[in-house]
């Protein structure tokens, strides 16, 4: 057999083995390169802004390289080592370690060549329908069309032949410093470790307890992070994180073990076949793998947190847009006002005015507050909120003891909870007066640039108003005293009235505000972060899914002659069948779980930050990850069926 009929043979078994292999480089091939090609369209630049979509991208692709190298260089370890026996064996006929590399080196050179040129097509092909997506859920308004960038191609082929010279580095620092017989060994030798510590000691059944015990410290930390008691945020979020690591850490090292032993104990040591190939392979397997269970766990909740958080503010959008501007457009001065109801007017719209006086005035709402505010270094004895009149604002009629709070942002809420009622005193330069606080209003009266972004709006009687104005501290006061709102009347009239809007150009001193633009602005930059975040996480799903099958297919091949002597003591197909089902589901379900945990909790704590709704948006994302994953777990049953057949 010619070297070149060798090369052939080893291609032809590989990709009949490790398809999935091949089809997740030219996944990400084509994902990175639809994702550069999206970089460098001129579509993006409609991003504009603040939001700098092209640079985002840019930061994110650097991301998606990395996730992939390291995908990509691990999964080359582990079929290396598959193929130590064979590297041996070409040894032991007189081969050359030089020789060896350079077969290795073109097998994998045809292999990479191949998937560049199929997921360059894919990515191409895809680009399209992948900017309509980017379009859709940023809201801008631009024409995408199909169009090949040389820009892209050539990062493209620029990464992933550094991906290639890095695992061609790699594969002959591996076989120069093996040994013939280490080779033969590769494949056993981690197998035969975990054989000889299966005594699970009490130093390990403690570090069990201890890395459980660190998980639900964490947890609950963290749902105390925002609730005012905790002085130091950023050294709670870093024990948090740390805690939850070292712990998930010592869950896969030695948790499992000691919950597998207990199980163990509780059965007399009498298993069944189908706990023997399930629960006693779980509980060794995972504590080998413990470093990189722990490094997929963690990236995988980071991901689903993060797309969470970005889905919860985008899914909310709308009424964050409502709570920062009350009405259609508000403005600050009526000047301004007056020039966009005259332009209306000369188009035949119809609007709505509210016009509201506001004050600010200083507050002691020390007994009302529910919270260690000290925490936060906010006095609330000294609060400054704006105050308007209660005949301003549409069904309220308060009495001249009574003062009613509007429109708190879910963060300050959160952070800073408010009593139903208590007794508080409103501050003028002179005097002060007593009164009644009487409940908090949800609606929002005020836009962002009076209330200083999230605090609530003070209601109170004609008569203390007046009291307060009369006495005014001139130190407090904004240059601007005197809120306008304009609501269209007509939702289908809404754009062509933000349009007139936009065409006048406001500029000055003065504040003024659209919703609609409010809205749009939100959505692009929630919109761009939740499609980066996406992206990023489906190629971390994607590698991480395949690292995880890949295990299963090198444990397959290892527990191979055990399949061999069950089945030829009597046990069916469907025996093992029952314990390898339930193998994968602890394989794949308890990484999963775990991560869906972390990053519940970890969404639990600030979700009220980035949004009004909490559930839907991330049980979706929750959904999505779940039903993806789980596609690996069933593809790893598949295989092993497919082992267990032809082990007799």
């Amino acid at each position: 057999m010619t070297i070149k009929q060798l090369i052939l043979q080893n291609l032809k078994k590989n990709v009949k083995h490790y398809y999935l292999y091949v089809f997740a480089l030219v996944f990400t091939v084509a994902l990175y390169f639809a994702f550069v090609t999206l970089q460098y369209d001129p579509a993006i630049e409609e991003t504009g802004g603040t939001m700098r979509g092209a640079a985002a991208i840019g930061v994110a692709s650097v991301l998606l390289v990395v996730i992939v190298a390291v995908f990509l260089l691990y999964a080359n370890n582990i079929f290396i080592k598959r193929r130590s026996k064979e590297i041996a064996l070409f040894q032991l006929i007189g081969m050359t370690k030089g020789k060896i590399v350079r077969i290795l080196s073109t097998e994998n050179f045809i292999l990479y060549v191949s998937s560049l040129v199929i997921g360059i097509f894919a990515g191409f092909a895809f680009s399209r329908l992948i900017m309509l997506i980017f379009l859709k859920i940023t809201g801008v308004e631009a024409e995408a069309t199909l169009r090949f960038s040389e820009e892209a191609l050539g990062q493209t082929l620029l990464v992933f032949g550094g991906i290639y010279l890095l695992i061609i580095a790699m594969n002959a620092f591996y076989i120069k410093r093996q040994t013939i017989l280490s080779l033969f060994r590769a494949t056993s030798s981690t197998e035969t470790q975990a054989t000889k510590r299966r005594k699970v000691s009490l130093l390990q059944m403690t570090m069990g307890a201890v890395g459980i015990g660190l998980i639900v410290f964490g947890y609950v930390l963290s749902q105390k992070l925002f609730s005012g008691e905790i002085p130091n945020l950023f050294a709670a979020m870093l024990l948090i994180l740390a805690t939850v690591i070292v712990g998930t850490y010592l869950f896969y090292r030695s948790s499992i073990s000691f919950i597998g032993n207990l199980i163990r104990k509780q059965k007399g040591g009498y298993l069944t076949v189908q706990e023997v190939l399930s629960l006693s392979s779980i509980m060794f397997k995972m504590k080998t793998n413990s470093l990189l269970l722990t490094i997929i766990t963690t990236v995988s909740a980071l991901a689903i947190g993060l797309l969470s958080l970005s889905y919860i503010s985008y899914y909310s959008a709308e009424q964050m847009a409502e709570n920062s501007v009350p009405s259609h457009f508000a403005f600050s001065h009526a000047e301004e006002a007056d020039t966009l109801k005259a332009t209306l007017d000369r188009h035949g719209i119809a609007y709505d005015e509210t016009v509201l006086d506001v004050i600010q005035v200083r507050m002691d709402v020390e007994t009302i507050v529910d919270t260690n505010i000290e925490a936060l270094y906010v006095d609330p004895s000294e609060m400054t909120l704006p105050v308007v009149r209660d005949i301003d604002v549409e069904g309220v009629d308060l009495s001249s003891e009574e003062t009613v709070f509007s429109g708190y942002s879910n963060i300050l809420e959160s952070i800073m909870p408010l009593k139903d009622a208590g007794d508080i005193e409103l501050h003028g330069l002179t005097e002060s007066i007593p009164q009644s606080y009487v409940g908090l209003n949800d609606e929002s009266i005020l836009p962002w640039f009076f209330t200083g972004g999230g605090l609530p709006v003070a209601i109170v009687d004609q008569s203390v108003y007046d009291r307060l104005l009369a006495d005014l501290d001139p130190e407090l006061q904004y240059e601007m005293s005197t809120y306008v709102g304009i609501d269209i009347t007509e939702a289908s009239e809404h754009q062509q009235a933000n349009d007139l809007y936009n065409d006048l150009n406001f500029s000055g001193d003065y504040r003024h505000e659209s919703q609609l633009d409010e809205l749009n602005t939100h959505k692009q930059n929630m919109g761009l972060l939740m499609f980066i975040v996406g992206f990023l996480g489906l190629t971390f799903l994607i590698t991480s899914g395949c690292i995880l099958y890949f295990k299963q297919m090198d444990e397959s091949e290892e527990e191979k002659p055990n399949y061999t002597i069950l089945r030829k003591l009597g046990f069916t197909q469907h025996d093992l069948m029952k314990g390898i089902q339930m193998k994968q589901l602890f394989t794949f379900g308890i990484p999963l779980i775990v991560g869906l945990s972390h990053s519940y909790f970890a969404v639990q704590s600030g979700w009220f930050i980035f949004g009004m709704e909490v559930w839907t948006p991330m049980l979706l994302v929750m959904g999505f990850y779940t039903a993806l994953y789980s596609v690996f777990g069933i593809l790893s049953v598949l295989y092993y069926k497919r082992v267990i057949k032809e082990a007799l």
